[in-house]
């Protein structure tokens, strides 16, 4: 398994997962929450934290990931991180 990255922040991620079509819908409080149509519509919620914890960071990862057919190392590959 390739070692995730530890120093995403919130701001980082939504920016890289706009490559797999992710979009900002809403924000409320300390979330944010972001859609896809590729593939299905799909939403993720992410902390808006910097760094985001690496354990809520490889659940978010592996949900798009899933969703996408792709493995977490392709993922991570594929939007640059």
């Amino acid at each position: 398994m390739t070692k995730l990255p530890r120093d995403v922040s919130a701001a980082r991620l939504v920016n890289a997962l706009a490559a797999l079509g992710y979009n900002l819908t809403r924000q409320k409080g300390s979330h944010i929450r972001i859609t896809t149509q590729i593939g299905g519509e799909h939403h993720e919620v992410i902390p808006n934290h910097d760094p985001i914890k690496i354990g809520t960071f490889h659940t978010i990862i592996k949900s798009i990931a899933r969703h996408h057919h792709v493995s977490i190392e392709e993922l991570l590959r594929q939007i640059g991180l």
